[in-house]
This record gives structure tokens, sequence and C-alpha cells, in this order.
């Protein structure tokens, strides 16, 4: 019987899932990430384990040793036998720190941007939709 990837008991395969594509899906053995109550470190041989991450860095140690980052938004990791899964909304990998928080910083300034721009777009919306309704009670309450 041949082995396959979540076989070995010195590795884990972590997928990081984001809701458009899967940003990572690599062979580690060591993830480092944040949750509400504080930082944690899940080994292959950890029990499972669930927990619901803050925004932050998740860094993971692939099997050639070399040490990876994401900054992620908040999400949800599933640590199940051998296969861990991270689920956020936002992530963006960086193999260092200094150069993923640049990258972080214009991504999360973009993202308000087009926050702002979401909420003139539904403020106007709304407005045009009041306008109609009070129309609407003119034309029928006179």
């Amino acid at each position: 019987m041949s082995a396959t990837k979540t076989d070995n008991p010195t590795s884990m395969q972590l997928r990081l899932l984001l809701p458009t594509e899967i940003l990572v899906d690599e062979e580690v053995y060591k993830i480092t990430a944040e949750a509400d109550n504080g930082s944690f470190c899940l080994l292959p041989r950890h029990i499972d384990f669930v927990a619901a991450l803050v925004p932050g860095i998740l860094s993971f140690h692939t099997r050639q040793g070399v040490e990876k980052f994401a900054g992620i938004d908040e999400g949800i990791l599933v640590k199940r036998g051998h296969e861990v899964s991270v689920s956020t909304l936002n992530a963006i990998l960086g193999d260092d720190l200094g150069h993923l928080q640049a990258q972080v910083e214009a991504h999360f300034l973009q993202l308000d941007e087009h926050e702002r721009k979401t909420r003139s777009a539904l403020t106007r919306l709304e407005a045009g939709t009041l306008r109609g309704f009070r129309q609407l009670q003119e034309k029928f309450h006179g």
C-alpha cells in the first residue's frame, strides 16, 4: 500500500481556503496561528482541534524547512488527523514579515476604498427607495 501525503505522521496537509480559491495546499510540519485567547502552535501528532481565528499572521513551516506567512482575516481552523483546513475571507501570502506587512496594508486600504464606495452606493440606493415610497404615498393618499 502506498502512502499519501496525509499518512505521514511527521507532517500535515495545510489547505488555506478563500471563497474563490485554494491559496495554499501544502505539506507542512508546523503551523502557528492566533485565536481570541492567544496564539497556538499545531504539530502533526496533536489532537484534533478547532479554533476561531482572529485577523493576524498564520505561519507555517514547509517540509523543506522554509517558514512562510499568510496575513489572514478572521476565519476558522480545523485540524482533523493530519489535515488542517483554514477558511477565511481574505488572505495574502508572503515569505518575509516586512514585505507581507506592506502587502497587507495595501490590500486592506484597497478594501477600505471599495467598502467606502459600496456604502456610498447603498446610501444612494436607500435614498432613492425612500423617495419612491414617498411618491407612492403621496399618489395614493393624496
